[in-house]
């Protein structure tokens, strides 16, 4: 019995076919999302206030916070789901409403559980391509890619989790769009499958297109995204290069040495606070690298490693979101 979920290699292969393939010109004036002033707020309470900021074409964005920040309004709010009280976004210079074809500008995944449970994944998507009068052959296609034409003919009922996913995905590539806004794609995704949507994201956004994405794996998203715009009370609090967010550590240096022994005394004696994991290994607070450096040098002290520790992406997000609250009155 074929699995699905181990053709990840053969979907690697039917996704870059299909970039060979498709009709996005990635030498087409840069593709963007720009939301201006959007402001959105529910009995008195705002879900999200005068939100401001670009997604750029040819890199993946990845969007942040906390539960009840305001993801998903702004996200509703750029496909035309919700209505903001006011501000506004367009996608390439246009409102969403005013696509004659949406599914070929956008594709969008915010509710992987939208399938009506008693069809299949292939009726489902079909059904999609034939309202957008999108060739049915790309229907298949997507099922190839996202690794479901063995389970193509199976209903939508019985998908896991991570199959919802995959099929959610398929919809959103189904009309080949230059836009991509996707709410947790790598959700319920087993190991094979988040490394396959890191490969496809990737790969779409070299190709020019623009890739938008939310997600609460921060490790994960460190991995796929360039660059990241967090959102906290209904504003944006960060919105840089993933860099620039983690080059700012936190003071600590990692040391090894086959004395650390005697580079802690030298070291603590001179103001420093050390922790230490394993042997040979210490973690430094209070001196920066070249002081370590020299006092290593002055005690004769032998060092194969010396790191200024940089931040993760988790701990640059907890930092910059520790005071957020769910909402802001209005």
């Amino acid at each position: 019995m074929i699995n699905p979920w181990l053709a990840v290699a053969d979907a690697h292969s039917s996704v870059a076919s299909m970039a060979r393939g498709n009709r996005y010109d990635k030498e087409k004036d840069a593709m963007t999302i720009d939301v201006e002033g959007l402001t959105k707020a529910y009995r008195g309470t705002y879900a999200v206030r005068d939100v401001s900021f670009s997604v750029r074409s040819g890199k993946v964005t990845g969007f942040l916070g906390p539960n009840g920040a305001g993801k998903s309004t702004t996200m509703r709010s750029i496909v035309g789901l919700d209505r903001p009280d006011a501000g506004r976004a367009r996608i390439d210079g246009s409102e969403y409403r005013t696509f004659a074809a949406p599914l070929r500008e956008v594709g969008a995944l915010l509710d992987a559980r939208a399938a009506h449970r008693s069809r299949s994944a292939l009726n489902h998507l079909a059904s999609i391509a034939a309202t957008h009068r999108i060739p049915r052959s790309r229907v298949d296609e997507v099922l190839e890619a996202t690794g479901l034409s063995a389970v193509a003919r199976k209903k939508v009922g019985g998908f896991s989790l991570g199959m919802g996913q995959r099929l959610g995905i398929a919809a959103a590539l189904l009309g080949d769009p230059g836009t991509l806004i996707l709410d947790e794609p790598v959700n319920g995704l087993d190991p094979e499958g988040v490394t396959w949507v890191r490969e496809l994201l990737a790969r779409l956004a070299a190709e020019g297109r623009t890739v938008f994405l939310s997600s609460h794996l921060l490790n994960e998203l460190a991995l796929i995204a360039d660059h990241v715009i967090i959102i906290g009370r209904g504003e944006i609090i960060a919105d840089a290069p993933i860099g620039s967010l983690t080059e700012r550590g936190d003071g600590r240096v990692r040391v090894r040495t086959p004395d650390a022994p005697a580079l802690t005394r030298r070291i603590t004696s001179a103001g420093a606070t050390v922790a230490s994991s394993e042997p040979g290994v210490l973690d430094v607070e209070g001196l920066s690298a070249e002081q370590i450096a020299r006092a290593a040098h002055e005690a004769g002290v032998l060092l194969t490693e010396l790191t200024p520790l940089r931040q993760t992406l988790e701990e640059a997000y907890n930092r910059l979101t520790r005071d957020a609250q769910e909402f802001v009155s209005a």
